[in-house]
This record gives C-alpha cells, structure tokens and sequence, in this order.
C-alpha cells in the first residue's frame, strides 16, 4: 500500500537522522536543533498560515426509510444509485498460473515474459526483502488481512495479438476493448492519443508505434522494453522507487507483470498524449502493473492513465508502482482517472488499490504535475510524490478523491524539497458521501540545503448527507529557515440550506448538486487534459447520486 511512510516518502532523500523514524510512523522526527535565535514575525519564513472553516450549522435534508415510497421517488436517491456500467466480464479463454506466492512464482512468472537474467535476480531479491517487512497498519483504513497465498500472480488471454497485428487475436477480445471504449483496431483507433491497453498481467496492444517511433520516442509495454531496451530498463527500473522502499512497493517489484514503458529523447516534445488502460478480468486474480517514464533533457509529455474492473463480489488486489524520472528542463504531466470497482451499496467487493507513485525532478528547472479524479475501488491507498532534488524544480499535485457507500480512501501527497529555489503546489479535494471514509494525508518536507523553497497547500473537504467521514492530516516538516510554506483547509456540507436556494430558481436536487460539486472541484478538473473531461463529468454525475436525500 502506497502509504506514506510505506511509501517512503524519503527513502533515499531523507536526513539519516530521520530514517529509524521512518519506519515506525508516517510522520519522521525533526533532529533538535541547539541555540537558535527566535526568528522575527516578519521573518521571510512563515509556516503553516492555515485557515479552517466550517460552515454554519444547517439542518440536512432526513433520509427516508429505506423501502418507503418516498425513498424510491427521491431524485437524489436515484441519482446515487446507477450501476457500474463497466462491470461486465468477458469468457475468452485465458492462462493462469497456480494460486501462491513463493520463489517458484517468481520464476514461472519470469520465464513466462521470457526474462534476462538480471531481471529474474531483480525480481527474487525483491521477494526476499518483502519476506522481511511488515505490512503497515496506520492508515484511516480498515480491512480483513490479504492472504497472499490466495492470489493468482499472473493470467493472460491464450489468444494474444501479435505485434502491430490484431489477426490472430481471440475476436471476443477485441470485442471486448471496443465495448470498453478502447478500440484497438487501427482503423478505429483514438486520433490523438497513444495507447497501451493492459489486461490482467499482459499488454494487449499498443497504438500509433510508428508515429512515435519517427519523432524517436519509445512507447511500449514494460515486458517489450525489457526484451527490445535492456539498458535503460535496468539503467531507471528502481531508481525512483526501489524494492525496498515500502512493503507493496516490494510485493509489486517481486510480482509486476505488465505496464507502460515510455521513453523520450532529448530536445523532444511527444507529438502526441500517450495513455495506458488498465482492465482487470479474471477473477481471484491480483494486477500488478509497473510503469516507468523518463523524460531527458528538455523534453516534454504528457501521461493518461485510466482503469476498470469487473463487478465481482469478492474483493481484488491491485498494488502497482509508478516511477517518474525529469532530466533537466524536462516536464511530465500525469493525468490519472481512476474507476476500479468500489463494491455494492452494502460494501461487498471492490478493488484494494494500494499503489507507490513518485517521481524525481533531478535535473534543474524540470517539473512534474500529477493530476488526478478518484471515484473508484473499495479501498484507496496512495500518495502521488514529488522529490525535487534539482535546483528551481516544480512538483504539483491536484485531485479530486470521492467516496461514497463503503469506501474508504487515505490518499494524498508528498513533496519533498531538496535543491534550491524549489517550488511545489497542493490542491486537494475531498469529498464524501453514503457511509465512506475520506482522509487526506499530506507531507511537505524542506529539506536543509533547499533554500528558499516555496510552497502553498489548499486541502478542501466537503460531506454530503449526515454519516459520511472526512479526516485532514497535513504534516509540514521546515528544516530551512528561508522557506515559505503555505497551508489552508476548509470543510463545508451540502444541506437543506444551500439546496433550497437552487429550489428557488427552480433548478431540482440532482442539478444542484452536480452544480455544486462541479464548482468546488473546478481548479482540479481545470488541470485535466481534455481527452478526460468528458469522462470526468460523467463519473461525478454517476457516483453522486442519492449522496443526499
């Protein structure tokens, strides 16, 4: 579970001092600092300038008994209630490998993606350092233990389409990827956007190679570069995020099947969007995905990431890794919309989405920008991170996290300042619905040599209805006199107040809602690429319905 300190937010970047700490509590112990002079109010430094509010008290509109006649009629009920139309499975035939974890699965799943040697060690001594760690248990989430024993590692469809080919693909396949959306067929392929379609443990197929390929930029599956690139798989692959940096994090470096590998050369900027869907379909069956992206020097690209699973009632692991690597100049947007299964109205089901993204801004003047809508999986464990380490980096952070039902999510970020003149940017939106638990949990860390580093923190909350949650955790650690940090938080409730002004002008619940919510996400969904705005509009206005009535 990508969790903070599980994350490892420093790992590698931290103050030595810092790492026993780290592996107890999310939060690392500040070194004494000895005969200090107290800085003066108008000092340059200012820490935490933090705003709360909280709305007046309004009465929330009472829920009606469930059965009742006026339940069934209330158009917010309704609103909230719409099935997940992405939960249809599909029965072409596929191949698993057995159940368990151990060194032999290690090495079937190895020789089945037909592995050099140094990948096979990769893979074992990642195993072997996740024998020794201890899954944590401080987060806002609460589930049943995972029996790793109980898992399928590795399936993919028998029927596979050949490189650049769909000709002896399983038709159901195809059929399968065009009712996602997704269609891999050339001729029906999405103009504009790159895509690497990734199904249980294999990439399907990508599209647009060649288009790519002329301007120099490598845009494949990780197993494919693995086989085609070696050295620089080996050169990135646990750079960002090694093995050893979290307890999923080593799972997922022992285990990764498939994921996006992409690769931009020096001076380029990627002709188009590049983008990896992943599906699970196979029951018991956990995905674990690795996704690695380097931009050289003064290059740019931008990253979309979307996912979908089927409705199935027992719950599915998926523990991926994302590591982002900036040369100097160099720039990556990553947009993620995620929509994994999140399980009935009683909580049954759903995907644990536990995964470890970070990049690294390592040459000077690089940036990188997560963006991100999540709407689905059961429960969501994650915190995109950004390490500046080069001198006048940028790391930004924005997302919408939505929780209605049962959910529950502990998500968040962590920028961590290291070079000089750093800047980094936090937006964060929250909002919670039904009987779900939303926590925003976020570190900004300045570091001893970042001079004069910058930051500025805006988490948001909002609750819909009277039995939802929502928890904010922000941790600002300032080890640099010359810092500026900035933090702000409010909590605000949809209520019968604020509904029955819409009333008044004669615009119904489920439009005042939407109007509402779109309002107060507006600075996030303003940084997504417009391939997923409309998507975007349409999963908010079908995970919110019924969220008050």
């Amino acid at each position: 579970m990508a969790s903070l300190l599980a994350n490892g937010i420093i790992s590698g970047y931290a103050l030595q001092s810092d790492r026993e700490a780290l592996q107890t509590s999310f939060l690392p112990k500040l070194p004494k600092i000895q005969n200090v002079k107290r800085i003066p109010h108008s000092s340059r430094l200012r820490i935490s300038t933090t705003r709360a509010e909280i709305d007046s008290p309004s009465k929330t509109i009472e829920k009606p008994a469930p059965g009742s006649p006026d339940s069934a009629e209330d158009p917010i009920q309704k609103f909230l209630k719409r099935d997940y139309k992405w939960g249809f499975t599909s029965d072409f035939e596929s191949f698993a490998i057995p159940k368990g974890l151990s060194e032999k699965t290690i090495r079937l799943i190895s020789a089945r993606k037909k592995e050099p040697e140094w990948m096979l060690k990769f893979r074992l001594d990642s195993y072997r350092r996740f024998l020794t760690m201890r899954e944590p248990t401080w987060s806002d989430n609460r589930y049943p233990p995972i029996n790793f024993q109980d898992l399928c590692y590795y399936s993919e469809p028998k029927q596979k389409p050949k490189l650049d080919s769909l000709e002896e693909a399983d038709p159901k396949l195809v059929d399968y990827f065009n009712r996602l959306g997704i269609p891999l067929n050339e001729q029906k392929r999405l103009a504009n956007v790159a895509v690497d379609a990734v199904l249980d443990s294999v990439s399907i197929a990508t599209t647009h190679r060649k288009t790519l390929e002329a301007h120099g930029v490598i845009f494949c599956s990780i197993s494919e570069a693995t086989q085609k690139y070696p050295d620089l798989v080996r050169k990135y692959l646990g750079r960002v995020v090694p093995p050893g940096d979290n307890y999923y994090a080593a799972l997922n470096s022992a285990v990764f099947s498939d994921g996006s590998f992409c690769y931009i050369p020096k001076d380029t900027r990627c002709p188009m969007d590049i983008s990896t869907y992943f599906r699970i379909n196979a029951r018991e069956t956990g995905q674990f995905e690795r996704t690695l992206i380097v931009a050289e020097e003064r290059s740019f690209v931008r990253y979309l990431e979307g996912c979908t699973a089927p409705s199935y009632d027992e719950n599915q692991l998926h523990a991926a890794v994302v590591e982002l690597y900036c040369a100097e100049d160099a720039e990556i947007k990553y947009s993620t919309v995620q929509n994994w299964y999140a399980g009935n109205e009683e909580g049954k089901g759903g995907i644990y989405n536990f995964v470890t993204k970070r990049g690294l801004c390592e040459g000077a003047r690089s940036k990188i920008s997560w963006t991100q809508v999540e709407t689905g999986s059961a429960i969501t464990w994650k915190y995109p991170s950004v390490v500046l380490k080069g001198a006048a980096t940028v790391g930004e952070f924005y997302s919408v996290a939505l929780t209605n039902n049962y959910q529950q999510a502990d998500t968040g970020t962590k920028m961590i300042h290291v070079g000089k003149n750093t800047r980094s940017r936090i937006v964060s939106k929250g909002i919670s619905a039904g009987k779900s638990k939303n926590c925003y949990r976020g570190l900004v860390q300045v570091q001893p040599g970042a001079d004069n580093a910058r930051n500025f923190s805006q988490c948001d909350s909002m609750l819909i209805g009277d039995t939802a949650g929502a928890n904010t955790y922000p941790y600002i650690q300032v080890k640099n006199r010359t810092a500026q940090i900035e933090h702000e938080a409010t909590t605000s409730k949809i209520g019968e107040d604020q509904l029955f002004y819409f009333q008044q002008r004669g615009i119904d619940h489920e439009k005042a809602v939407a109007t509402m919510i779109s309002g107060f996400c507006r600075d996030v969904f303003n940084e997504l690429p417009l391939e997923f705005a409309a998507e975007v509009n349409q999963l908010m206005s079908l995970k919110l319905e019924g969220s008050v009535g």
